[in-house]
C-alpha cells in the first residue's frame, strides 16, 4: 500500500525529532555529549555514592577535564546511576565496566500535549466520602506548577504526613502543595527564573486535573464555563520540574524519580514521552518507574500523541499504568459564515468575540501559510490554509484571522481568531473563493460549548498499539479524557502556545494524551485513598478491570486504541478480585524476554536473583489483567493464558466465568467457577483462545467477565498480527 503524503510527513518528522533531540545534547567540545549509565538498584552489599561514580568516570575519561567536570548527576537516592559528558569512546569504556547494565544518550522527551469528572461519575459526593485522601501525595513530574492558583490553596490542610521527606527549592510551599524541586544544568541559559514555578502552564493544568481544589466559575474568556476541580481534590501535590522551554531531558527526568521515589510520594504522574519506543534499560521513564513499582510506588504515564498510527505508544513498560485519550460529552465548537449566508461548524478553540462584519475571504499560499515572516497581506483578510501550513501564518504574529483544513477530533487554540474544519469543509469554502460573483467574504464566530452525545472516542491523536517492545503486553492500558479539558493554566503561559501570543489567563482548554494522563493518576490517588496497602498491581488491575467497555465498531484499531476500556471511578474502588503483581514478577517477564541472570542482579540489587531455567513461560504469562497474544498472520493460531486473581471482595463469594467474543474466537476457561473462602485468598485459572487465519493489521477480541453477582471483573482478551508500518 503506498504511503500517503501525511503519513510520509509524519513518519519523517518523528525520525528528524529523535536525531535533532539527540544531537541537541552535545556541548562546547562537539564531541561530547550527555550520556546516561544505568547501573541498577543500589545493591544491598555494596553503596554506591557520588565518590564511587567520580571514580567509576576516572577509569574511562581520556582526560582534558576532571571527572567532577564531567558529571551531570549521581544518582544515589532510590537507584543506582550517573549522568555524565562523555565522547563516544569514553561511552564505549564505560559501557564495559563491570557493574553497568546500559550506557544511552539523554533525549529530550516533550510533553504529551471541569466537566470530564463529571462525565466519569466521580460526582463531589463521591470525592467526599474519601478517608486518608489528605495523606496521598502525588508526585508530578512536568513544567512546574502556580502557587497562587486557586486551586492550589490549602484551605482546610493540616501539616503533610510524617512520612515526607521532601524539600522546596527556592520556592515557599505549603500543606498542599509540600514538596517542589527544580532540575536544570547549572550553565543554561533560561529566559525564566531558576524554580519550581510554571512558566508554561502544561503542569500546572495536569497538577490541577489531579488534584485541584473546586474553584467555581472557571473557563477560557467565557467557554465551557462551570466548576473545575481534581479527581483527588484532598491529595497533595510534589512538584518536580523537569520540562523548559525546549524540552525535559532524560539525565533530569531519572533525577527528579530518584529524588521523588526516597522523598515518599504515593503515585508519580508523567505526562510526557519521547517519539519512539526504546528498550525498557535505555528508556528513563521506563527505568526510573521500575524502582518506584519496587518501593510500593506506581507512575502513571500518557500514551504518546503519534495517533492514528499503530504502534506508535511510547511508553510501554508493563509496570507503568499507560493511559490513551478519548473525548468527553462536551465538545468545544466554532463556526464561519460565509458571504451567501452559509454557514459552516468547525472545531477549535476562538476565544476571541465574534466578528460582526465580514472580510475578505482568500486562499492561502506558501508565502502566506508557511512562511514565519510577518506578511501584511495577511491583515484585514481571512484565510484558509491547510492544516499541514498554518503554522507559519500563526507564529509570524500576522494580524488577520485563519480557515485552517484539519481533520483533527479536538479543538485546538490559535493566537489569532481562527475556525478549524473539515477537508471536505474546506473543499465548500474553496469552492465559494473561486466561483463568487462578487469579492467572498466572511466572518468568524466565537467558539461555545456543545453537548457530545457519542463520547467516549479514542482521540484522532492519541498513540495506538501494539506494544513494539513487548508484542504479548497490551498498550496502552486504559483510555481516560483528554480532549477539551479544562484546567488551571499558568498566567505567564502562552495561551496557545504561540510566542507572539501574549494573552494571559488563569484556565485553559487542551487536548492530548498528557490530559488523560492524570485523570487516571487521580482515580489511582483516590483508589489508594480507601485501599492504602494495595500494591500498584492491585491499584492498576483495579481501574483496567473495572473500566468501562468501548466500542471497536467506532474505534477500528479496538483494544490497541482503548486498552481495557473507558476510565471508571466509581467502581474502581470495590473492584472485587485483582490480577496482583509484584517487582518479582516483573523480573521474571524481562527474564522471558532475554535478560540475563548478571543483569537482573544488577537491576534488582540483590545478588540471589536469578532467571529460573527451562522453565516453560512466555511474556502472555504476566499475571496482566488483559491477555494479549501477537500471531502470525495466515496461519490459525492457538494461546494460553495462565492468570492468578486475589479476592478483594467478600469473603465467602463464587465467581463465575462468562466468555463475549464477537470476533470468531473460540474460548475455553477452566475452571469456570472461583470459589473464595476469606479476604486476600488467591485462585488460578487458564484461558485458551484458538482461531483461524487472520490477515494484516488485524485484531481480533473478546473478553472474560468473572462475576459474583455484585462484582464483575473484565478483561479483554486480544490476538493481534503484524502491521504495515504507520498503517
Amino acid at each position: 500500500m503506498a504511503m500517503s503524503p501525511i503519513k510520509y510527513l509524519t513518519r519523517l518528522l518523528v525520525a528528524i525529532t529523535s536525531l535533532s533531540l539527540l544531537a541537541s545534547f552535545t556541548d562546547a567540545h562537539e564531541d561530547r555529549q550527555v550520556y546516561i549509565a544505568y547501573m541498577g538498584n543500589q545493591p544491598s552489599s555494596q553503596y554506591y555514592s557520588t565518590d564511587s561514580h567520580l571514580t567509576l568516570l576516572d577509569r574511562v575519561l581520556d582526560g582534558g577535564s576532571s571527572a567532577k567536570e564531567r558529571l551531570v548527576y549521581s544518582y544515589t537516592r532510590s537507584f543506582n546511576g550517573l549522568a555524565a559528558r562523555l565522547t563516544h569512546e569514553e561511552k564505549e569504556k564505560l559501557a564495559g565496566e563491570h557493574g553497568v547494565i546500559s550506557v544511552f544518550p539523554s533525549r529530550k522527551l516533550k510533553p504529551h500535549t471541569t466537566r470530564s469528572w463529571d462525565f466519569l461519575g466521580l460526582t463531589r459526593d463521591l470525592q467526599r466520602k474519601q478517608s486518608t485522601g489528605t495523606d496521598i501525595i502525588v508526585g508530578m513530574l512536568d513544567t512546574g506548577i502556580w502557587p497562587e492558583a486557586e486551586a492550589f490553596s490549602d484551605e482546610g490542610f493540616g501539616p503533610p504526613p510524617s512520612k515526607w521527606k521532601g524539600v522546596c527549592q527556592n520556592f515557599t510551599c505549603n500543606n498542599k502543595i509540600v514538596g517542589a524541586r527544580f532540575y536544570i544544568a547549572p550553565d543554561a541559559s533560561i529566559p525564566v527564573e531558576r524554580s519550581p514555578r510554571d512558566f508554561n502552564g502544561h503542569g500546572s493544568h495536569t497538577a490541577s486535573t489531579v488534584a485541584g481544589g473546586e474553584v467555581r466559575k472557571a473557563s477560557l474568556y467565557g467557554i465551557a464555563k462551570g466548576t473545575a476541580r481534581g479527581g483527588a481534590p484532598t491529595a497533595r501535590i510534589a512538584v518536580y520540574k523537569i520540562c523548559w522551554s525546549d524540552g525535559c531531558d532524560s539525565h533530569h527526568i531519572l533525577a527528579a524519580f530518584d529524588d521523588a521515589i526516597a522523598d515518599g510520594v504515593d503515585i508519580i504522574s508523567v505526562s510526557l514521552g519521547g517519539s519512539l519506543a526504546v528498550d525498557y534499560f535505555e528508556d528513563e521513564l521506563a527505568i526510573g518507574s521500575f524502582h518506584a513499582v519496587a518501593k510500593g510506588i506506581l507512575t502513571s504515564a500518557s500514551a504518546g500523541n503519534y495517533g492514528p498510527y499503530r504502534e506508535t505508544v511510547t511508553n510501554v513498560a508493563p509496570w507503568m499504568l499507560v493511559v490513551a485519550a478519548s473525548s468527553i460529552d462536551r465538545r468545544i465548537v466554532d463556526k464561519v459564515v460565509l458571504g451567501n449566508n452559509k454557514t459552516i461548524s468547525g472545531i477549535s478553540i476562538n476565544s476571541f468575540p465574534s466578528q460582526k462584519k465580514f472580510y475578505p475571504l482568500v486562499l492561502g499560499d506558501e508565502s502566506i501559510c508557511l512562511e514565519e515572516t510577518p506578511n501584511t497581506t495577511f491583515e484585514g483578510k481571512i484565510i484558509l490554509c491547510d492544516g499541514l501550513y498554518e503554522a507559519g501564518a500563526v507564529s509570524s504574529g500576522a494580524k488577520g484571522a485563519l480557515a485552517v483544513i484539519s481533520d483533527l477530533d479536538s479543538a485546538r487554540t490559535y493566537s489569532l481568531p481562527a475556525v478549524g474544519i473539515s477537508e471536505r469543509q474546506g473543499k465548500t469554502i474553496r469552492n465559494y473563493i473561486e466561483r463568487a460573483s462578487r469579492r467572498p467574504l466572511s466572518r468568524i464566530k466565537k467558539s461555545r460549548a456543545i453537548f457530545n452525545p457519542g463520547a467516549p472516542v479514542v482521540a484522532f491523536f492519541s498513540s495506538r498499539g501494539p506494544n513494539p517492545i513487548t508484542p504479548n503486553i497490551l498498550k496502552p492500558d486504559i483510555s481516560a479524557p483528554g480532549t477539551d479539558i479544562l484546567a488551571t493554566w499558568s498566567p505567564k503561559g502562552s495561551v496557545s502556545n504561540d510566542v507572539n501570543d501574549t494573552r494571559s489567563v488563569k484556565y485553559n482548554i487542551i487536548s492530548g494524551t498528557s490530559m488523560a494522563c492524570p485523570h487516571a493518576t487521580a482515580v489511582a490517588a483516590y483508589v489508594k485513598s480507601f485501599h492504602p496497602g494495595w500494591s500498584p498491581a492491585a491499584i492498576k488491575s483495579a481501574l483496567m478491570t473495572t473500566a468501562t467497555p468501548m466500542s471497536p465498531s467506532r474505534n477500528p484499531e479496538a483494544e490497541l486504541a482503548y486498552g481495557a476500556g473507558q476510565l471508571n471511578p466509581k467502581k474502581a474502588t470495590s473492584p472485587g478480585l485483582v490480577y496482583d503483581a509484584t517487582a518479582r514478577d516483573f523480573v521474571n517477564m524481562l527474564c522471558v524476554q532475554g535478560y540475563s541472570t548478571r543483569l537482573i542482579r544488577l537491576v534488582t540489587g540483590d545478588n540471589s536473583s536469578s532467571c529460573p531455567r527451562n522453565v516453560n513461560v512466555t511474556t502472555v504469562d504476566m499475571n496482566y489483567p488483559t491477555m494479549t497474544r501477537y500471531v502470525a498472520r495466515g496461519k490459525e493460531y492457538r494461546a494460553e493464558f495462565s492468570r492468578t486473581v486475589t479476592n478483594v471482595g467478600n469473603p465467602n463469594s463464587t465467581y463465575t466465568a462468562k466468555v463475549a467474543s464477537g470476533s470468531g474466537l473460540d474460548i475455553e476457561v477452566n475452571p469456570r467457577k472461583l470459589h473464595f473462602g476469606e479476604l486476600n485468598e488467591k485462585q488460578s485459572f487458564v484461558v485458551r483462545v484458538a482461531g483461524k487465519p487472520l490477515s494484516l493489521n488485524s485484531v481480533a477480541s473478546a473478553s472474560i467477565v468473572w462475576s459474583d453477582g455484585k462484582h464483575e471483573v473484565r478483561s479483554p482478551i486480544v490476538i493481534h498480527t503484524e502491521h504495515e508500518l504507520w498503517s
